[in-house]
């Protein structure tokens, strides 16, 4: 019994650290106003590149996006965990520069993409700058017709830039489909109809959660309702559990995912 009682918190640490370096495909389905034929789109998000997360991680991360064969890759912020060195900076792009799809790579700013380890302001243009040299294309406050009948914004990190969602979607036709990315769920509130699904990550999920999916914390302003999965208000949001960790690299009850998403003619 004491010997039991002895070997649990490491066998729970164990498990913890082992499904934070694990990560499931999620599948979903979704039936968007204005689409005129199916598009799928691979979200990723939360990566956490740097302290915990290396580059075996996003290799398999961007190996398994790819093996989906979607039309489209988006990646909703906090790419890094925190400012890092050039040379890290290359190493990462490297491997985020191996996504492909038809209709390109996208993606937006996350809080932990604006900030030094020590807390201090990080110039995310630094970051900006390093991915779009390998294709990826970032839309902070902007957006770009992919399809006539798909329109694609993003806009900033809600805690550490300037959410301007009128900016964003301000060139988005009537008569097409209107995704938007925002690394934090919390602005789904104020999002306008116009908009037929959001993408965001930032909670985790969670990321430690007690049996039979218990929440133990969460960091939107709106609770637990917000914390993974299609939140509904005016319109629609999923939020991903994303595929990093921030803190200590531990998971637990709340795996990480790679999205992969079927949007379908409503």
């Amino acid at each position: 019994m004491l010997s039991s009682l002895v070997a649990a918190p490491f066998l729970a640490g164990g498990y913890g650290w082992a499904s934070a370096y694990s990560f499931e495909i999620s599948r979903h389905s979704f039936k968007m106003p204005y689409l005129q034929k199916p598009l799928k789109v691979v979200h990723m998000t939360d990566l956490h590149f740097g302290k915990f997360v290396f580059e075996k991680e996003v290799r398999a991360w961007v190996k398994a996006a790819n093996l989906e064969k979607p039309d489209l890759i988006v990646i909703t912020g906090d790419i890094i965990d925190h400012a890092l060195e050039n040379k890290k900076l290359e190493s990462l792009a490297f491997e985020l520069g191996k996504l492909k799809a038809p209709l390109g790579v996208f993606a937006t700013l996350g809080n932990h993409d604006y900030y030094t380890a020590s807390g201090t302001r990080f110039d995310a243009k630094i970051l900006i700058a390093h991915l779009e040299r390998v294709g990826i294309k970032y839309l902070v406050n902007q957006g770009v017709a992919l399809r006539p009948d798909f329109f694609l914004a993003g806009v900033d990190d809600y805690w550490a830039g300037t959410v301007r969602v009128v900016k964003a979607t301000q060139h988005a036709p009537s008569d097409a489909a209107l995704m938007l990315l925002s690394h934090n769920p919390d602005i789904l509130p104020k999002v306008p109809e116009q908009v037929g699904l959001m993408l965001s990550g930032h909670t985790h999920g969670g990321q430690v959660r007690a049996p039979f999916g218990q929440g133990l914390a969460c960091i939107s302003k709106h609770g637990e309702r917000y914390q993974m999965g299609f939140v509904h208000e005016k319109t629609t949001a999923f939020v991903s559990r994303g595929l990093g960790t921030t803190g200590v690299p531990i998971r637990t009850f709340c795996p990480a995912e790679l999205v992969v998403l079927e949007l379908l003619p409503s």
